[in-house]
């Protein structure tokens, strides 16, 4: 027989996401198992009390797309002020010489940024492979396993080089089969299909410039016959359609779709540059779009039709991409700039806090197909972001929630992961930032003297 789990009470929150727990939650193990309303009292036996009145309570921030390994390239000058395209050429040459210990460091920098901005679940993009880097999800699992965080890693790939027509150097081009095998030992070693998953992998061909058509079509079938989801970058800027244009003869979305990516297994990060029967198209499938926002402003890619796409029927989650295109890891600074970006489309009325918090949380756990996370209601897992507004940046904030991202929240005051503390008073447990941000910066220094 088993003990039953103590239960805890996050009481009388400052203020909350959920309307009906303006009292607070209760959670057992890894679970949340009751909401309380305003002024009410828990029906389940109390163990223990969080007094949360100095904290606005959310479900834990869930990001949906990353590349971890680019915090190591940050604002890099031949880099900088360039569109996509040149600015991805400029970069893959440095990226090249990536190496597992400068991956490492990467990885952890990123996940202990994301884990302090308040986010419970971090998705990476991860592709590039080379001789000195070919077990990169591996060390990605072992550091988000250190971390204690949940993590949707995908395992991404290129095929097409420049001898091929390409943007990448050859050095981090892999033939079909070597991606594929690996594809299938990663996500027989590592996926968790529980509802409780701590670590899952999807497939995630870097993009429709940078794959053979054979391996886009592999993928998806793959991901299909072993249960996974599918990733990758599309509809991110008009050279990308004109691209597509040329090489296939169709647009992203019609080759996506002949090649059977069109579907609610699949989420794709940016989707800026979809026309209506397209938005209708991937709204009908359930496709979802991981909007990233200050990476669309930073390379001038353009402005993500957001309601239009949720209104369709498209989950839309919430991404701060590459270190490189963000130059920072920061999911709570990322809900601001969609709010703002958003407003430039659509009327104030219709992009509001709630709105951003809800694809930040409910609708990056759609895209990345979880349904246990992502909320406060019983039943999901106790994974929480705090935010206190004690800071200067808050003096004079009647709405806490709003306050959260008008005043501009960048770091949590406590998280929780599955009924664990992650982050109390504003400081990941068992890391030490000093120490990790002096190696990290030696990593990326080892890197730019290897050109």
């Amino acid at each position: 027989m088993t003990d039953i789990a103590d239960t805890l009470w996050i009481r009388h929150p400052l203020a909350c996401a959920a309307p009906d727990a303006a009292g607070g939650i209760v959670i057992q193990g890894k679970r949340i198992i009751e909401t309380i309303p305003a002024g009410g009292q828990p029906s389940h036996p109390v163990d223990h009390v969080f007094d949360a009145s100095r904290h606005v309570l959310l479900p834990g921030l869930v990001n949906t797309h990353h590349h971890f390994y680019q915090t190591l390239t940050r604002a890099y000058s031949p880099a900088l002020n360039k569109p996509l395209f040149p600015w991805l050429t400029t970069l893959y040459d440095v990226w090249t010489n990536l190496d597992e210990t400068q991956l490492a460091l990467a990885s952890e920098l990123a996940m202990v940024e994301l884990l302090m901005s308040g986010c419970t679940t971090v998705a990476d993009h991860h592709y590039i492979f080379s001789g000195a880097l070919t077990n990169a999800i591996d060390i990605q699992v072992e550091t988000a396993r250190q971390l204690g965080v949940r993590a949707s890693l995908t395992r991404g790939s290129m095929s097409l080089g420049r001898e091929q027509g390409g943007l990448p150097p050859q050095a981090v081009v892999q033939d079909e089969t070597t991606i594929l095998d690996d594809s299938r030992r990663l996500i027989e070693q590592y996926h968790e299909h529980d509802d409780d998953a701590m670590i899952t992998i999807a497939l995630a061909p870097c993009s429709p410039f940078s794959v053979s058509r054979e391996l886009m079509r592999e993928s998806a079938s793959l991901a299909e016959t072993m249960g996974v989801r599918l990733h990758t970058h599309l509809a991110e800027t008009a050279d990308e359609t004109d691209f597509c244009l040329q090489q296939f003869g169709l647009r992203p979305l019609d080759y996506m779709e002949e090649l059977g990516w069109l579907s609610d297994r699949t989420w794709l990060a940016h989707g800026i540059h979809f026309n209506d029967d397209e938005v209708a198209r991937l709204g009908h499938a359930g496709t979802g779009i991981a909007h990233c926002p200050s990476s669309n402003m930073v390379l001038g890619s353009g402005m993500c039709r957001t309601l239009d796409l949720e209104a369709a029927g498209a989950p839309i989650g919430l991404a701060v991409d590459g270190s490189s295109s963000n130059d920072h890891s920061n999911l709570a600074e990322e809900m601001r700039q969609g709010l703002l970006l958003g407003r430039l489309r659509y009327a104030p009325g219709e992009i509001t806090h709630e709105t951003v918090i809800r694809w930040a949380t409910q609708g990056s756990a759609r895209c990345l197909g979880r349904t246990d996370i992502g909320g406060l209601e019983p039943g999901q897992q106790a994974d929480l972001a705090l935010f206190t507004l004690d800071e200067l940046r808050f003096s004079g904030a009647e709405n806490p929630l709003a306050a959260l991202l008008l005043c501009g929240a960048h770091r949590a005051d406590r998280v929780m992961i599955g009924g664990d503390w992650r982050v109390v008073d504003g400081q990941p447990l068992g890391v030490d930032l000093d120490a990790l941000k002096s190696r990290h910066d030696q990593a990326a220094r080892r890197l730019r003297q290897n050109l």
